[in-house]
């Protein structure tokens, strides 16, 4: 790719637009004493990796964007959105330098139209913020990523992001009806309308979704809401076996059931994650994992006897004493267990986190397959997930693996680990993003008619490539 760098010019044009305080250098960092704010700009959550800015800039609203847009387009000055900065494919680092075009000061929720369950937000909103606004007036959003509290929904919004609750309830593509989008080239565009039902023309707001910012850049988003759940029950469920734990993931299910949360946490995660946020958890030595299910609905009677199905199913597994949560506080306790699974391996150890996804009755295989790889090649894992997804994160755990098989050996493993969940049915990502880590692997899941396609559609809104340069392909 062929870019300019960016000229003393640009950078006065940019403060034209945004205003000098929203224009963020290297020098200007050092300066004010900010230097460390700065590189934080050019991180996220994946492994340990840094790429600096030229310039950060931060935007008010969509004409803003547009006519920084326009100018890049322009210059061929290379722009990497960012939300956040808590992906953890490395979509948000700027492989090329250039922009980073930082999306914090879009943080209005617009309207709650609660005639139509239906809210228009800008993308530097936090989740767990909408959630709770929603809230307040009876409705529900339900994607709920692990970082909730800080990740912002534009950021949902370019990963498809799913979290706990999309088992029962689908990812972030599921609720989003109209995107405000600034194009690659400066113009700004709706793609769709806010109805709930809409057959004119291509599905341009499906294609934005999941794009991890390399076609345009969302500026507003009109989400469909549902009524909010007013009960719930909530059970931790320890396995003797881990491969127990695994399978009874699909009796349930079969069952007839559909928890709106069905976690997976092998030994290690639940206690590393219980140590690191000094919650007290009784592990007996002879449980291996643990799942987390948690029904939803607005019938509490309901529920209970949705509970004593769940009951039923476990009797056949070699199961130990089951907790059901009573309090909302040991509810909490439970769930800011599960969230934190991330944050404490990340306290831990250096490590790389693999998203892999399969058809949910075939998590087992992919757990025995994991592991059988991992011993051949010598590194320990932790693994957890949304077990009632198939989705199982993988976390490569760097422990004494020595540079070259941290950066060049475990490629080859973690090929193997991809390859095996192509062939039990699955993907080598369910909602992190392929990025900057994954990209090598893509062709594992995807073959080149398909990669092609995707280069040509990414040809036409960026004929210039300046957006996200360096992500997914």
């Amino acid at each position: 790719m062929n870019f300019n760098a960016l000229t003393p010019e640009l950078i006065v044009a940019f403060e034209a637009i945004v205003g000098p305080a929203h224009v963020l250098t290297a020098q200007r960092a050092e300066a004010t004493a900010t230097a460390d704010a700065y590189a934080d700009y050019g991180r996220d959550h994946t492994e340990d990796l840094h790429f600096a800015p030229d310039v950060v800039l931060r935007p008010a609203d969509a004409d803003e964007i547009s006519r920084i847009m326009r100018l890049c387009h322009e210059h061929r000055i290379p722009v990497t959105p960012r939300g956040a900065g808590t992906g953890l494919s490395g979509g948000a680092l700027p492989l090329h330098h250039g922009v980073v075009l930082s999306t914090e000061r879009l943080n209005k929720i617009i309207q709650i139209d609660e005639r139509n369950l239906q809210a228009t937000v800008e993308p530097g909103v936090v989740n767990e913020a909408f959630q709770n606004a929603v809230k307040e007036v009876g409705l529900f959003y339900p994607p709920d990523p692990a970082s909730k509290g800080s990740c912002f929904l534009g950021g949902n919004l370019a990963h498809s992001s799913g979290g706990p609750k999309a088992v029962k309830y689908g990812t972030t593509r599921d609720y989003v009806l109209n995107l405000q989008v600034v194009l690659p080239t400066g113009e700004i565009i709706w793609t769709a309308a806010n109805t709930l039902k809409n057959s004119t023309g291509y599905n341009l707001t499906q294609l934005m979704v999941g794009s991890e910012g390399t076609l345009g850049i969302i500026t507003k988003v009109v989400f469909r809401l549902l009524p909010f759940p007013q009960h719930n029950i909530l059970m931790l469920v320890p396995f003797r076996q881990v491969a127990q734990a695994a399978e009874a993931v699909s009796a349930v299910f079969r069952a007839g059931i559909i928890p709106s949360g069905m976690e997976f946490m092998e030994r290690e995660a639940i206690a590393w994650s219980s140590d690191y946020l000094k919650i007290p958890l009784t592990l007996p030595e002879d449980i291996q994992a643990h799942l987390l299910i948690e029904l939803d609905g607005q019938d509490l009677d309901q529920l209970y006897k949705e509970a004593e199905q769940v009951y039923g199913v476990l009797e056949h597994y070699d199961v130990g004493e089951i907790l059901l949560a009573d309090t909302a506080g040991q509810k909490d306790d439970l769930w800011k267990i599960r969230r934190n699974i991330g944050n404490s391996v990340r306290y831990n150890s250096v490590y790389k986190e693999e998203d892999t996804v399969v058809p949910r009755a075939e998590l087992p295989t992919l757990l025995k397959g994991v592991k059988e790889i991992g011993a051949r090649y010598g590194f320990k894992t932790v693994c957890y997930g949304h077990a009632g997804d198939g989705n199982l994160h993988v976390n490569i755990i760097r422990g004494d693996l020595d540079d070259e098989m941290w950066n060049v050996g475990l490629r080859q493993p973690i090929s193997e680990i991809f390859e095996l969940c192509v062939k039990l049915g699955g993907t080598i990502s369910g909602e992190h993003g392929i990025g900057l880590v994954q990209k090598g692997y893509i062709g594992i899941a995807l073959k080149e008619a398909n990669l092609n396609l995707m280069r040509g559609i990414k040809g036409v809104f960026d004929p210039n490539g300046i957006l996200n340069p360096g992500k997914i392909f």
